[in-house]
């Protein structure tokens, strides 16, 4: 039984091995630069620890695990672009961007979304091709337009937005945009695991709401946090959704509010856990160092 540790150490190594520097160099510097960037690999993580919860054997997870790592660092490529947040750090390192330059951070966050499928497609030897092609339809919704691209649409067409509209307006866009750039990416991690497990759909549905309600805990954990840390903790720019206008959690209820809301969602996930009868340490560590990061 791998500790949490231990899982980060097997995903970097697999990290490494998949993405090889070959002709043209530069895009695979670039996209290899994100993706192996030090980190908490939660995604990856919990798409293993789901696997193995249901008992599967994360072998057979390692390479949706790291397309859903590779995904996720496509993601913040983009999401730091000039024309996007215009970010200069992530993870205390200069973005993408800043080492590589506009254009080819931009093909390279274009190219890991059509390599971390392959990824799934060539080294995932042990699912059968009816599994495989269900993890692939559910990485294609959730990385698309119906998933986190629609949440960083609907992000960007609400900046300075939020007096315009009533709080229940807010509310409403907030909820979706806390779904489709947040939670969809925990729900892709969780029900990829989980049906690589061989997991019934009851019990993917489950796991859906577990990671429906951490990814929103997530999220405003993460706007507690912009508010509240400093660079060294957190390792990008503090304080621009609040600058820049963004609807967050915090900004439309406040700091007190966002941090009895992470209690109440972690609380449920926790229940989930218990009524489902799953046992994982490390899912009650991760729901815990969300408690702890947004000071609950």
């Amino acid at each position: 039984m791998l500790n949490i540790n231990e899982y980060i150490e097997l995903i970097d190594k697999k990290l490494d091995e998949y993405i090889k520097i070959q002709y043209p160099e530069n895009i695979f510097k670039s996209m290899k630069y994100t993706v192996t960037l030090p980190g908490k690999r939660l995604r990856p993580i919990m798409c293993l620890e789901t696997c193995k919860m249901f008992g599967g054997n994360i072998e057979d997870a390692i390479p949706t695990a790291c397309a859903i790592e590779m995904l996720h660092a496509q993601t913040l490529i983009h999401d730091d672009l000039p024309c996007m947040d215009n970010d200069n750090f992530r993870r205390g390192k200069p973005t993408n961007h800043k080492v590589f330059g506009d254009a080819i951070a931009t093909l390279a966050g274009d190219a890991l979304l059509t390599f971390a499928p392959q990824i799934i497609t060539k080294y995932s030897t042990n699912l059968s091709a009816e599994t495989t092609l269900r993890v692939l339809n559910e990485f294609f919704e959730y990385a698309g337009a119906y998933g986190v691209i629609a949440g960083q649409v609907v992000d960007i067409e609400n900046e300075g937005k939020m007096q315009e509209r009533s709080k229940e307006e807010n509310s409403n866009i907030l909820e979706y945009l806390h779904i489709h750039k947040t939670s969809d990416l925990f729900k892709l991690s969780m029900k990829t695991g989980a049906i690589i497990a061989g997991a019934n759909e009851a019990q993917i549905k489950d796991i859906e709401n577990f990671a429906t309600k951490f990814g929103f805990a997530f999220q405003i954990s993460d706007d507690i946090l912009d508010e509240t840390a400093t660079f060294e903790e957190l390792g990008k720019t503090i304080g621009k959704d609040k600058a820049s206008g963004k609807l967050t959690y915090v900004t439309l209820n406040g700091l007190n509010s966002a941090k009895c809301k992470v209690g109440c969602l972690t609380d449920e996930c926790h229940d989930i856990i218990t009524r489902h009868r799953l046992k994982s340490d490390i899912f009650n560590q991760i729901i815990d160092s969300i408690r702890k990061r947004a000071g609950v």
